[in-house]
């Protein structure tokens, strides 16, 4: 029912948007730069071809590895060790208003010539909050109790997580100023978008990675089978 309404929004909105909405002819340029699909690839495949873009590129795609596995494993580890699952999407409801204001308030910062400053600010923080979700979820069994876990633990994690939103957000914020920034205005549409489809796909690829070995990486104990370290899943069936 809520996907239904919401797509029902979505559909209405966005239908009022097509008829309603007049373009301002003034504002078109003149001259285009690409024609078609053909043109608009040879187009992207000469600016990722420039140094400058490359570099570029292969930073954004490896600045994310160093806290991947603290972004997608920590959530699937604390339902693990017993949060359930509705507590941990309602620690997401006091977030909302926080990435609401978060980009306001950030994009004061990146508005300046020098927009990527923010995004290494923040990186060192970034990191240590890793730390702190590894803690979060090493601390998790020792709260515990038959009534699940006390209030102060969830306060913890709300806590960590806002902090955890600040810093993603500040590293966001600055990539997309950066990447406006430098975007050629008479092709900025296709500029801007294949630098953020890399910026996304630097952020996803390492994310999976990280999914992909917790298996592999997690130490596990066979109870009751000597000799066994139940680190394959033949191993553990038996």
């Amino acid at each position: 029912d809520f996907l239904f309404f919401w797509g029902a929004v979505f559909l209405v909105t966005t239908t009022l948007v097509a008829f309603l909405k007049k373009e301002n002819e003034e504002l078109i340029p003149v001259k285009e730069e690409t024609k078609g699909i053909t043109d608009t690839y040879r187009l992207l495949f000469s600016i990722i071809k420039m140094p400058a873009v490359l570099t570029f590129c292969l930073l954004i795609l490896t600045s994310k590895i160093g806290f991947s596995a603290a972004d997608a494993v920590t959530g699937l580890k604390l339902v693990e060790e017993g949060i359930p699952k509705e507590h941990l999407a309602l620690l997401a409801v006091p977030m909302v208003p926080l990435q609401i204001i978060l980009p306001l308030v950030i994009s004061k910062y990146t508005a300046g010539p020098q927009p990527l400053n923010t995004f290494y600010k923040a990186m060192p923080y970034r990191l240590l909050l890793g730390l702190e979700f590894a803690f979060l979820v090493w601390w998790a069994p020792k709260v515990k109790h038959e009534g699940g876990f006390p209030v102060y633990y969830y306060a913890v994690v709300v806590l960590s997580y806002a902090l955890h939103q600040i810093t993603l957000y500040s590293m966001y914020v600055a990539i997309m100023a950066f990447n406006a920034k430098v975007s050629d205005p008479l092709i900025g549409g296709t500029y801007m978008t294949l630098l953020n489809t890399v910026s996304n796909l630097g952020g996803n690829w390492p994310s999976t990675v990280a999914l992909w070995l917790v298996d592999p990486l997690t130490v596990k104990e066979c109870a009751g089978a000597q000799g066994h370290t139940c680190a394959t899943a033949a191993a553990t069936e038996v």
